[in-house]
């Protein structure tokens, strides 16, 4: 591990010369890719930086107690020791997390869809909160969301809907939700008093990038221009503006309407396009790992029952890690944090325990 963090800091340092020299600037790609490599490296190499100087720590106080004849001298640089190899041991950990091979797409937008499963006009109901759940989180976190489709129900519940969420480190904290979200509760029209259980299934994507090459030959395609529905003022209802794409190889269907103009719908419906294709290659890449899947977690089985979340006891219940907490008012309204972190968390040391084992 220690080799390879010396090169690190050869390469951090190479970076920064380039840099001060001025000639990167000379090139803007150049200095755009020096730039993300940097700030890449950074949190590695300032935390390697802390280690080393919890090491020099270690040593000088080493080296108090054996030249010191003082008791109370003696006792102090023990306790410096301790302490210094505490922290050195904890900065360790932190190293070996900072290590794991980072997801390329975690600095990347997500495409989320929400499509209600099991339970008639309650699961819909339930897809509509859940899609609330991540639009407040989304807001919590400073990033934009952008429904891109939905189809709703008269009770204000949602049968499907398809939203963009926008802002640095989107994907790395969304990407954990893909699954089978399940509640368990009354409905409000339940005369009985009886509990009923209902689905509803998350789809999490990354949002691809120009960088990504994605071919989509026209032939593959056709194209459908209509006239956009439900609400979205008076301009998007009576011009021809929705746009609906068919990919014939895979039967995609994407339908976009929330733009003004056609020109706008149809560049929104092909970037969809493209990340769906981009998120089918992804499975395909996943399935052929199938023993990596098994050892980590959120890797985006959307069969699987993820989370269950039962309003009687006000208990959210993750499954993948078999944690239970008991606020769900909170987590409802997007306090999804602490569910992440612990998603996070358990798939760094997943992570890790592979990495150990080879």
């Amino acid at each position: 591990m220690f080799e390879k963090l010396e090169d690190v800091m050869l390469r951090y340092e190479d970076i920064a010369r380039e840099l001060s020299s001025g000639t990167a600037s000379e090139n803007m790609d150049r200095f755009k890719k020096l730039m993300k490599e940097q700030s890449d490296l950074t949190p590695l190499v300032e935390t390697y930086k802390e280690y080393r100087k919890a090491g020099k720590d270690m040593q000088d106080a080493l080296d108090l107690m054996d030249g010191e004849t003082d008791a109370e001298m003696k006792e102090m640089a023990r306790e410096e020791f301790a302490s210094a190899k505490q922290r050195q041991e904890e900065l360790a950990q932190q190293i070996r997390i900072l290590l794991i091979p980072k997801d390329p797409n975690d600095d990347k937008n997500v495409i989320v869809e929400i499509r209600a499963g099991a339970g008639g006009d309650e699961a819909a109901l339930f897809a509509a909160e859940i899609f609330r759940m991540y639009a407040r989180y989304a807001e919590m976190k400073g990033w934009k969301c952008d429904v891109v489709n939905t189809e709703e129900i008269g009770i204000g519940g949602m049968k499907y809907v398809e939203f963009i969420v926008e802002g640095n480190g989107a994907y790395s904290k969304l990407k954990y939700e893909s699954g089978v979200h399940r509640v368990q509760r009354v409905p409000v029209t339940e005369s009985g008093g009886r509990i009923h259980t209902s689905t509803c299934t998350v789809a999490v994507m990354p949002e691809v990038e120009d960088d990504v090459k994605i071919d989509i030959p026209p032939e593959d395609i056709r194209i459908d221009i209509t006239r956009a529905s439900g609400n979205g003022g008076q301009g998007v209802n009576t011009t021809d503006s929705a746009v609906r794409l068919t990919h014939l190889p895979t039967g995609i269907v994407i339908y976009s309407q929330t733009e003004r103009s056609q020109l706008q719908n149809k560049n929104k419906a092909f970037a969809l396009l493209r990340s769906k294709l981009y998120d089918l290659e992804l499975q395909k890449r996943h399935d052929a790992e199938a023993d990596l899947r098994r050892s980590q977690i959120g890797t985006g089985d959307r069969s699987e029952k993820i989370r269950t979340y039962n309003f009687p006891q006000s208990r959210v219940t993750d499954h993948r890690i078999k944690l239970t907490l008991y606020n769900l008012d909170e987590i409802m309204n997007g306090h999804l944090d602490e569910i992440i972190d612990a998603l996070t968390t358990a798939d760094q040391q997943a992570k890790l325990l592979r990495m150990g084992q080879t």
